[in-house]
């Protein structure tokens, strides 16, 4: 069957044996580039090795007992005071696992919808492909996200273990050697149901995660590009990606809350309503926003280093396929 016109594919040798560089760079630009499914997933596992301390404080805030510090600095200072810098890293591995799970599915699912859209429908001033609209984006988005927290659940539940057992008195920690070994340990000790432990209110956080971090950041690029003088650089990429990291800590803080509290509980009753009346009882509704700073101050890098990445990624496929560069 032919393929559909405006289908994304890169031109072949062949094809633009004959033709001439502006009939070139029109071809490139005027169909979708399809680039790898595993982009987003690379990007972020990069990401990731960047910002993990912050993510770090951010689960110990959140499941503060006892006298252990308030305050972003002070949880910093307790951690390498005692732990040493190396406990920075704790969980390290299950954050990786989590990215090549969670955010290759997540990302992947969502530019293969963006690209199949974009392929659609060609803007009639231009002739290039016409990106989805916002509210499109936003469904395609959060139903990627979802499906992205159900394939990334079992690390995710390992990221915050993890992350959180130094802070336990000794006699509660788990002690995973790294995530594969504390993976093999769950199913052992827990059985399979634990690798889905917290699934609903993560998938919706990740649904959450994913709209208001991907299709703002395109958005955001979008709308710089079209209302600003700056270019398709590294300067816009910052801006909107610190835009998008800024729509993503505020949309998630609620969500990631709860997951947090849901994950981390060592036994017992530990459903999404029993935990929610917890902590209203106890924190009234500032449980919402509860950690937002250090969730911000992680999510604010991680989204901008994911984005910066990517967009690396991207410029790289372009230049080794001889696609020309966006105008």
């Amino acid at each position: 069957m032919q393929a559909a016109k405006g289908e994304g594919r890169v031109p072949t040798a062949s094809s633009t044996a004959t033709m001439t560089k502006g009939d070139r760079d029109n071809a490139a630009t005027s169909r979708p580039i399809h680039y790898p499914f595993w982009f987003g997933g690379s990007a972020s596992s990069m990401a990731a090795c960047v910002t993990h301390p912050l993510d770090l404080v951010k689960v110990r805030l959140q499941t503060r007992t006892g006298d252990m510090p308030k305050s972003m600095s002070g949880t910093f200072v307790h951690i390498i005071k005692h732990n040493g810098v190396r406990g920075l890293y704790n969980g390290l591995s299950a954050s990786l696992l989590r990215q090549i799970t969670y955010s290759t599915t997540r990302f992947g699912i969502y530019e293969e919808l963006k690209t199949r859209f974009s392929s659609r429908k060609t803007d009639s001033v231009t002739g290039k492909p016409k990106p989805p609209s916002l509210p499109t984006l936003v469904a395609m988005a959060s139903a990627s996200g979802f499906i992205g927290g159900i394939a990334g659940n079992a690390a995710d539940v390992l990221n915050v273990r993890m992350q959180h057992d130094a802070a336990l008195p000794p006699q509660q920690r788990r002690n995973y050697a790294h995530a594969l070994d504390g993976l093999a340990r769950m199913v052992r000790e827990e059985g399979i149901a634990s690798v889905f432990r917290g699934v609903w209110p993560n998938s919706a956080r990740a649904a959450a995660m994913t709209a208001s971090q991907l299709a703002s950041y395109d958005v955001f690029k979008r709308t710089l590009l079209r209302l600003t003088p700056m270019q398709d650089n590294l300067a816009t990429h910052f801006s909107a990606s610190f835009l998008a990291g800024v729509v993503a800590a505020t949309v998630t803080s609620p969500v990631d809350v709860i997951k947090t509290r849901v994950m981390s509980a060592t036994g017992g009753d530990h459903g999404v309503v029993r935990v929610l009346r917890e902590v209203y009882a106890k924190e009234g509704m500032r449980w919402m926003f509860k950690g937002w700073v250090p969730s911000f101050l992680r999510l604010g890098p991680q989204t901008i280093c994911t984005f910066l990445f990517l967009e690396s990624h991207r410029k790289i496929y372009r230049k080794i396929h001889g696609i020309a560069e966006p105008v």
